[in-house]
């Protein structure tokens, strides 16, 4: 390989694995297989870069894949909006295809399950089914329609296709193992009867695949080499061999499913249900608001592809779910748009300054640099005149002498024009300061050579001249959430989270009249003050700007240059600001427990075991004086000390302790994982 092993990341690993065991490279072949229920966020923009970024580094083609198969949730506005989205990305891929392309083939396969006694017709309610299935550490029950006629199970799905059913009264099951220690080996559903109108075959359809059907047989369709997933489908993965086995043809390509960890960003929700719900109750203003951590806010806020690539690239992909900090996604805009953002000046809250003995009625052009960091960026104009706009905080009566902007008797430079001098003030009866009335040095243009151009101030303040000033709306963002993990409150709605200053509408603010031809496609840097680009709200005469990032983090300081993100499988990556440290997941998760069954406990108990990984001894024995009440955290601690004991934990006595008092309390299960401790 002509890469370092140490380069790869573990997924191309596999992939090189693969193709050193003889896999034909030219057999390579990916998806992305968004659901279009919601728009793309953040951490979508993981998987699209993981798999577009495959199929460049292999030259393999990608799929687009739509899992169209619940259409009482989806819209073809997703679909524009996730087209969009990966397009403006930089990425290509090889075909457009959908679920719903498949709705025939995958029924014909269904028809065949059942003909192989190996699918059944149910009747029996969701809450039935549910209870059926059992615990994780307890075998389901079979249901009364398991053994349900071949005949009779053909006669009735035909009919739910048919839409003779109400929603809700049937489902196919597939005949699998009511036993399996795998909760969705236990006879899981294959269809469903849904009466809503898909986006894409109207009412051609009554009964629509589950996912875990429609989504290993589709890859297979399309012969994807390597299915990439997120972590929560790790456990669905014998369900998607299962399945697989049952239609694969040796002659052509078997698709393998593997994980990775999904990204979760430090003060966001990811949640498209949380999403959608922002939207619903007009928290904010729409999918796109900029607020918003999805791909189009992003984009409106005035986010580069660049940045979101790069960003993909420093977080990296890892084998166990962490949260990466949000500041390492504003250092990567700032990054790009240092070197690409165009210099100019605003000025957001305005105090007129008034030059003495600059002649009235007089004005120049001067020349601000377009971008000191590209040599060859060039220049602009801008007016300057008697009467200027500067910040209202840049200027104090007495400054002090750790006050370095203008102050009374002080000097300072105008960016890019001349030093002056503050010599008094006009105030309103109510003491405020209307005017700032002061002195230029006429030999002191920037850049004219002179020897009072080279005079060093120590303050450089930037200005627009009010002559020639054009008005514009200035939006300012912060963070939507106040709480870095605002939906791991076992007890609070994340909306409880929700920070009330978050927007900030300057309606009148100053920008020199270069601005007047900006696009939405130019990045602007308003100098002193963060990197601004144009919102589609703007209109002729009234333009509107969007913060995207400010000029420095200030919510916390950098421990570095770069705040690399800490994988889950690195020993040496520095821990991120946002990252919660393994026990605190697993008390987190340990709160949810009792609340939880069927499939989701599964996935709970599961982390917990891949949290416990990185617990040590002298963390996880204080929680055991956990009270009794708190019994979902004692289950997790129990599991966390089991992972702990098969690493080679020595038995002490507040472990036998600990073991013996789950054993004797109620809750069935932390009774039966303290039994399998002892």
């Amino acid at each position: 390989m002509k890469e370092s092993q140490e380069s790869l990341n573990f997924i191309e690993h596999i992939i090189e694995e693969d193709l050193a065991n003889g896999f034909p490279k030219e057999k390579l072949r990916f998806r992305f297989p968004p659901e279009p229920n919601g728009y793309l966020h953040i951490g979508h923009a993981a998987s699209i870069c993981l798999n577009f970024g495959l199929g460049e580094k292999y030259k393999a083609p990608v799929n687009l894949r739509f899992d169209d198969t619940n259409p009482a949730k989806e819209e073809q506005e997703y679909v524009d909006a996730i087209k969009n989205d990966i397009a403006w990305l930089g990425f290509k891929w090889a075909n457009e295809c959908y679920a719903s392309d498949y709705f025939q083939q995958l029924y014909d396969w269904a028809v065949g399950l059942i003909k192989a006694g190996k699918a059944y017709v149910d009747q029996q309610s969701s809450e039935e089914i549910a209870a059926q299935k059992g615990t994780p550490t307890s075998p389901g029950t079979d249901s009364p329609f398991r053994n349900r006629p071949i005949g009779e199970s053909l006669d009735l799905f035909e009919r739910m296709k048919n839409g003779e059913f109400p929603a809700g009264s049937y489902v196919l099951r597939a005949k699998v193992d009511m036993s399996s220690p795998n909760m969705h080996m236990r006879d899981p559903i294959l269809y469903r009867v849904i009466h809503a109108h898909h986006h894409r075959t109207g009412s051609d359809w009554c009964v629509y695949p589950m996912y875990d059907w429609a989504h290993g047989e589709s890859d297979y369709i399309e012969q994807v080499s390597h299915s990439l997933c997120t972590l929560e489908f790790k456990a669905h993965r014998e369900l998607y061999d299962w399945y697989l086995d049952q239609i694969w043809d040796p002659k052509l390509l078997r698709p393998k499913q593997r994980e990775f960890a999904r990204r979760n960003l430090s003060y966001t929700v990811m949640s498209k249900r949380k999403l959608l719900e922002l939207v619903q109750k007009n928290i904010v203003a729409s999918w796109d608001d900029p607020r918003m951590p999805t791909i189009s806010g992003l984009r409106r806020r005035g986010y580069t592809p660049t940045a979101i690539r790069k960003f993909s690239d420093l977080a990296g992909i890892a084998k166990r779910d962490n949260v990466t900090d949000v500041s390492l996604l504003e250092f990567c805009i700032r990054e790009d748009l240092n070197k690409t953002a165009t210099r100019v000046m605003a000025v957001l809250n305005p105090v007129k300054l008034v030059i003495t003995n600059y002649p009235e009625g007089q004005s120049e052009i001067l020349h601000l640099e377009n971008n000191p960091e590209e040599p060859n960026s060039g220049t602009h104009e801008v007016p300057f005149s008697r009467e200027l706009y500067i910040e209202r905080e840049d200027f104090k009566e007495d400054g002090g002498k750790n006050f370095f902007r203008l102050s009374l008797g002080n000097e300072v430079r105008l960016k890019s024009a001349y030093i002056i001098k503050a010599e008094s003030v006009v105030k309103d009866d109510a003491g405020n300061i209307q005017e700032i009335h002061g002195t230029y040095d006429p030999d002191s243009r920037s850049g004219s050579g002179t020897a009072a151009s080279e005079r060093k101030v120590k303050g450089t303040l930037h200005w627009v001249s009010i002559a020639h000033a054009i008005k514009a709306v200035v939006r300012e963002y912060d963070r939507l959430f106040l709480d870095e993990a605002p939906d791991a409150h076992e007890d609070r709605s994340f909306l409880e989270f929700v920070n009330p200053n978050s927007l900030n509408v300057i309606k009148e603010a100053y920008l020199e009249p270069y601005l007047s031809h900006a696009t939405m496609a130019d990045k602007f840097q308003f100098q002193r003050l963060g990197y601004f680009t144009l919102d589609p709200d703007s209109k002729e005469g009234q333009l509107v700007f969007n913060k995207t990032v400010g000029l420095k983090d200030t919510w916390a300081k950098q421990s570095s240059k770069t705040p690399i993100q800490n994988q889950s499988n690195s020993k040496t990556a520095a821990q991120p600001q946002g990252q919660r440290k393994a026990l605190n997941e697993i008390q987190q998760i340990g709160k949810k427990l009792t609340n939880l069954s069927g499939d989701k406990l599964e996935t709970a108990i599961k982390s917990i075991k891949e949290f416990s990984q990185e617990v040590t001894y002298e963390e996880l024995e204080p929680l055991f004086n956990t009270a009794a009440k708190k019994v979902g955290t004692r289950i997790a601690v129990m599991l966390a000390l089991g992972v702990l004991l098969e690493k080679g934990q020595a038995k002490t006595q507040a472990i036998t302790d600990f073991i013996e008092s789950g054993k004797a309390d109620e809750n069935e299960i932390l009774k039966t994982e303290a039994g399998k401790l002892i």
